[in-house]
């Protein structure tokens, strides 16, 4: 069923509610190829754009076709590197990528899931390094890497050269190189370095001390701070490299949005990283102050499970209007909120977390807390943690990332006591900030208590069962620990273990939840520090069994 409109364009393919598979091979179709051609239902079988004229990328979108069996796209003029979504096809049985100018390393974090591969086609191309040794390059019956003059491999299954024998070629040349060219420059460099020198230190006395500097506005830490510009660290971008990257801010590329941003993914044309780049709207009130928050925040944390911005963007638009933009590295696997509650229309079936997972998750986000509580000066509350602001990387990592609504604590104790602005999310929250409490890492701690109970129930805090007083924390607390059975997330996975459901129940589930029930307490003064939760869930992590992990 398609749209009625009489235009086969791209538009109202993507409305064709119960489309199987889609062939427009041995076409002349030419230019990009439109990413709402993915924007409907995902096909059932496959899709066959091979032998055209298209040009591009292949969008990272396509990785919304899921549970496709066959991918046709040979024969055209693609470019490029290869769109992590590629690991979504879980079902996928022949890929045809041949004959095309697509470029860079081949991942194998994007094939290692295939399983069901019978056949993956990348002849001719321009793919460059190491083949993966392992997943379906170790069958070379099913692999075809004709053509890719710059491949290599270290296993002797595949016809490439060795890379050992190139990286070795490439050393013995630039050796011989700079055997050469390094006697011829070196005594005229040092001549032309001893006279910049002699003539630097003459004008030196005469140099006004002058710096280019910024003013950077942080309420809870200091009136006004003069800080060194952070865009001098990194690389410069245009409005016009973030307008290009997210197709002019396409709904397509968006992410996420929020009253104060909104989250794209896209591509700069000098990078071949996917991007994720959160824009400022900065006609909404407090969303400047958001953006230097931000900024400040990512000038002085250093710690594996934060998320850490790429560069910024600070300029005016194309209508002279102030246009803001932060830019952090695209994590792959998503949000968490997107794990625990997949939205069934748009998000990949089947994406469920194993107990060893949520449990490395959730030591992942105690830690970060740990380090922004207990390990920086002054001390940093996030104010605002909660499932959509942790991210999760190639490998899920778990990193905690938005710090618009973040506080950096004062020194003097009697600023605490003033009324605070607390932007945070109703079921997160603290209730001691709703009774006019000021900032404090147990906020903190209370947000992630609910974050773990979560993570063990599947249920949200907002959940509509909870009405009438009960909440997420006293709705576990009336199942502990006896029944706490009955509300572990039934989605969790753990099939093949079910031999050991009450070793697990009695060694990790109760404990997990006994620490979620205590960093939830009502009274900030019941909440244990986050050393101690962090601590705590080191020791949970380690006892887990690795092989179930």
């Amino acid at each position: 069923m398609c749209s009625s409109d009489p235009r086969l364009g791209p538009n109202s393919l993507g409305q064709c509610l119960q489309l199987l598979q889609l062939n427009l091979s041995s076409n002349s179709l030419d230019g990009f190829l439109p990413e709402e051609l993915f924007a409907g239902p995902p096909l059932s079988l496959g899709l066959d754009l091979s032998h055209n004229n298209l040009i591009g990328d292949i969008p990272w979108i396509i990785g919304n076709l899921g549970h496709i069996i066959f991918l046709k796209v040979s024969n055209n003029l693609f470019s490029g590197g290869l769109p992590f979504t590629f690991g979504y096809f879980l079902s996928i049985q022949y890929i045809n990528l041949s004959r095309n100018n697509l470029t860079g390393k081949i991942s194998p974090e994007v094939f290692e899931n295939l399983t069901m591969l019978e056949q993956l086609d990348l002849s001719y191309n321009n793919f460059e390094g190491p083949i993966p040794a392992n997943g379906v390059f170790a069958n070379s019956t099913i692999v075809h890497l004709d053509g890719n003059n710059r491949l290599c491999s270290d296993f002797s299954m595949l016809a490439l050269p060795p890379c050992v024998g190139i990286s070795d070629n490439k050393t013995m040349n630039l050796v011989a190189f700079l055997a050469i060219v390094v006697p011829t420059i070196s005594v005229p460099f040092l001549v032309l370095l001893f006279c910049l020198l002699t003539v630097w230190k003459k004008t030196e006395v005469h140099r006004p001390n002058w710096r280019r500097e910024e003013t950077c506005i942080f309420p809870q830490t200091r009136d006004v701070e003069i800080c060194p510009s952070y865009q001098e660290t990194l690389k410069k971008v245009s409005y016009g490299d973030v307008a290009k990257a997210t197709n002019w801010f396409s709904p397509v590329h968006r992410i996420s949005s929020t009253p104060t941003g909104s989250v794209y993914v896209g591509r700069f044309k000098f990078d071949n990283d996917l991007i994720a780049i959160k824009v400022f709207n900065l006609k909404e009130r407090g969303a400047h102050d958001s953006y230097l928050t931000e900024c400040e925040v990512q000038r002085i944390i250093r710690h594996r499970n934060i998320l850490k911005s790429v560069t910024l963007c600070s300029t005016l638009d194309t209508e002279n209007n102030e246009f803001k933009a932060l830019i952090f590295q695209f994590m792959a696997n998503g949000s968490l909120e997107r794990w625990l509650h997949p939205n069934r229309l748009t998000d990949r079936p089947m994406r469920t977390l194993s107990l060893g997972q949520r449990i490395c998750i959730v030591t992942d986000v105690a830690s970060a807390l740990d380090y922004l509580h207990n390990q920086i000066t002054p001390p940093l509350v996030h104010c605002d943690l909660k499932p959509s602001n942790v991210l999760l990387d190639y490998d899920m990592t778990a990193r905690v990332g938005d710090f618009g609504s973040a506080k950096f604590l004062s020194q003097d104790p009697s600023s605490l006591k003033h009324s605070v602005s607390i932007q945070g999310t109703i079921g997160y929250l603290a209730p001691d900030y709703g009774m006019g409490c000021g900032i404090s890492t147990r906020g903190d701690v209370y947000s992630f208590g609910v974050l773990l109970l979560e993570m063990i129930t599947g249920k949200r805090p907002t959940d509509e069962m909870f009405v009438d007083g009960l909440n997420l924390h006293n709705f576990a607390d009336s199942m502990f620990p006896d029944r706490v059975s009955e509300i572990v997330d039934p989605h969790m996975a753990h099939e093949g273990h079910q031999l050991f459901t009450e070793l697990w129940m009695q060694s990790y589930i109760i404990p997990l939840v006994a620490l979620g029930l205590s960093c939830s307490m009502g009274s900030p003064k019941g909440r244990p520090g986050m050393q101690d939760v962090c601590a705590k869930l080191c020791a949970i992590k380690e006892a887990f069994p690795e092989s179930h992990g």
